[in-house]
């Protein structure tokens, strides 16, 4: 039987999600609670291999189990088993042509950047920014980042291309923190780190807005600007049919 679950998790707490021997990760810790409550092993796959320190309050993920277990028994036990740092909030079963990864139509990304005074308690889930931020110069690159585009100068690691649509950018002032949300379809490594990190770059002067239309239009320049860091980066939701 095949099932999909939702989960949260602290990224703080792991080394991404992607299994990697001799460190936490969610997917290990999935995999060894699973095969567990399956009695063999058991493989996960996620919508998305988040990196070290980023958090989700979405990730899709599905496996297969040889035993037919009820999904709200299976949800019960498995957060008692993976608890605190992971949550599973939904459990269902589906098709067994359903893949967490390949059936996504969209996803949805926030960046969250803290404005007030240093708060250490915060320092593992927003990026404390130390300089004026105007949601204005945000905004103007987050227009240009809409559409289809070849994001390779945006990206970690070599591929053939990038190509990826971003469908909205939307700006928004929460209490002391500006989110940054971003829906799209294709993201790769590093991509929505590297978008944030071309918007501040623009907010202090550092580049201006034709320097990042032109790593968007020409793709073979290889020109990065900075990656914001992991800790205020959100896999927020998943979108599937």
């Amino acid at each position: 039987m095949r099932y999909f679950i939702k989960i949260s998790y602290d990224g703080s707490k792991f080394y991404g999600f992607q299994r990697l021997k001799g460190h936490p990760t969610i997917q290990g810790r999935l995999e060894e609670m699973l095969s567990i409550i399956d009695k063999g092993p058991v493989v996960v796959k996620g919508a998305g291999r988040t990196d070290r320190g980023v958090h989700a309050h979405g990730q899709g993920v599905h496996f297969d189990l040889h035993h037919d277990i009820p999904v709200d028994r299976l949800k019960k036990v498995l957060n008692k088993m993976i608890s605190p740092y992971i949550h599973v909030i939904d459990c269902k079963q589906v098709s067994n042509d359903f893949h967490a990864r390949f059936s996504v139509l969209e996803k949805e990304y926030i960046y969250r950047i803290y404005l007030g005074n240093f708060d250490p308690f915060l320092y593992d889930y927003t990026l404390e920014y130390g300089y004026p931020l105007h949601l204005s110069s945000l905004k103007k690159v987050g227009k240009l980042l809409e559409g289809k585009h070849y994001f390779d100068n945006f990206v970690s690691g070599e591929r053939e291309q990038c190509a990826a649509t971003i469908t909205k950018v939307h700006i928004k002032r929460v209490n002391r923190e500006v989110w940054i949300i971003f829906r799209g379809k294709g993201f790769y490594r590093y991509m929505v780190r590297n978008m944030v990190g071309a918007m501040l770059d623009y907010n202090e002067g550092k580049c201006d807005l034709l320097d990042i239309q032109n790593m968007l239009n020409q793709p073979t320049i290889k020109k990065q600007l900075r990656t914001a860091p992991a800790t205020g980066l959100y896999l927020e939701n998943v979108y599937y049919e």
